[in-house]
């Protein structure tokens, strides 16, 4: 279960990006917004995920 979330999380990163950037590239400071929250939101749960490696080891 770990391993899914681990690619959940880095597809989420990756969406994140992509917002980020069309919103740069197209001037709509809301979805660029979207996409840096989206990026936090991701890295948030990688960090919980390597704490729960942490213990597990």
């Amino acid at each position: 279960m770990g391993i899914d979330d681990k690619i959940n999380n880095t597809s989420e990163q990756a969406a994140g990006k992509v917002k980020e950037g069309v919103g740069r590239a197209t001037d709509d400071e809301q979805l660029e917004a979207e996409g840096r929250k989206d990026q936090a939101s991701a890295n948030l749960k990688q960090a919980g995920e390597k704490i729960k490696d942490v213990f597990r080891s």
